[in-house]
């Protein structure tokens, strides 16, 4: 909140106050001529405590005139506020495989948690959209449903992580991209977003990837695919060691670019390859550019005006010295 002057000009007329005092104390002298005398014995008549507060009506006048000024220039306080008109912004659901492959070495320091660093990023820049998360292996959940609560959203994705116990190993693509539908293919947002990633290749569930994408169609659903894994080889987990420490061994990399494709094809979205961290936080920039919020923002202006407060307390003084100099000090006058 700002204190401001809807009329600072005004401000000009306190100079009057300095020539009103001049003025005030030029004509007393004037009205009360002297005389010299030898002695002043016999005149002196000691003062009442009136006659020594008597100037003390002027000042309540001058007083009064600075309140009026400073009234008249109009002080108040301003305060900014704004608000998003969000119906233009989009809904988003980020799709990502979890199952053990995902642990691979050739992203730092591995492919999963790559994913959650470049999708924080992504979801902190999306300031105007409700995004949702859908973690998928074997099976699908809804790990977050679409919000506009970045402090629940982001809180959700850090606690992402594989867990064999939680979720059937594989990979499911057409039921994580068919829980994800289910997340937003009620919403009203005008622009509806599927950002699917996985790493390897569609080899179980009962729901067929490009049965899912008709149907994310049928939706008006724009799905992003997003392939990861480097090309050739990758340090992929295959078992514990006694100690409970996970086993990698070199393994070819397989990601069933085929289906990818398709999926982006039917949804008229876009397929992309990420085969190093790099190339995945290019691909989020990318899909963060192609996606732009319509965002109208309102600005208001709130004004909590003080002039009144300044008016009425020059009033009252003006008041006060009139209702003095006709009691008090009447006789002085």
């Amino acid at each position: 909140m700002n204190s401001a002057l809807m009329h600072p000009h005004f401000l000009w007329l306190l100079l009057v106050i300095p020539i009103a005092v001049f003025w005030h104390y030029t004509t007393i002298k004037q009205q009360h001529p002297a005389i010299k005398i030898s002695t002043t014995e016999g005149f002196s008549i000691p003062k009442s405590w009136l006659m020594k507060c008597r100037p003390f009506l002027f000042l309540l006048k001058i007083m009064a005139l600075g309140f009026v000024i400073i009234a008249l220039a109009r002080p108040r306080n301003t305060q900014k506020s704004s608000y998003t008109d969000s119906k233009n912004g989009i809904d988003i659901v980020i799709a990502t495989d979890v199952s053990g492959s995902m642990l691979a070495t050739d992203f730092k320091p591995n492919r999963l948690e790559a994913i959650k660093k470049v999708a924080e990023s992504f979801i902190q820049k999306r300031t105007n959209d409700r995004i949702g998360l859908v973690v998928y292996a074997g099976e699908s959940y809804t790990k977050t449903p679409v919000t506009s609560d970045k402090t629940m959203l982001l809180s959700a994705l850090r606690e992402v992580q594989y867990n064999g116990l939680v979720l059937q190993d594989g990979t499911a693509i057409g039921i994580g991209l068919g829980t994800a539908i289910n997340r937003i293919k009620n919403s009203k947002a005008k622009s509806k977003i599927i950002i699917l990633l996985t790493d390897g290749v569609n080899n179980v569930g009962s729901l067929d990837p490009i049965s899912a994408a008709e149907i994310a169609k049928d939706y008006g659903i724009k799905v992003y695919t997003v392939g990861v894994g480097t090309n050739g080889m990758a340090n992929f987990p295959v078992a514990k060691d006694s100690n409970g420490n996970i086993v990698f061994q070199p393994q070819k990399v397989e990601i069933d670019e085929k289906i990818l494709q398709e999926i982006a094809a039917i949804t008229k979205g876009k397929y992309f390859r990420a085969t190093d961290n790099n190339k995945l936080e290019a691909i989020y920039d990318e899909i963060d550019g192609l996606e732009k919020s319509k965002i109208s923002e309102n600005r208001l202006m709130l004004f909590d005006e003080q002039f009144r407060s300044w008016l009425l307390i020059g009033l009252f003084v003006l008041i006060l010295e009139m209702v003095l100099s006709r009691t008090l000090f009447k006789s002085f006058i």
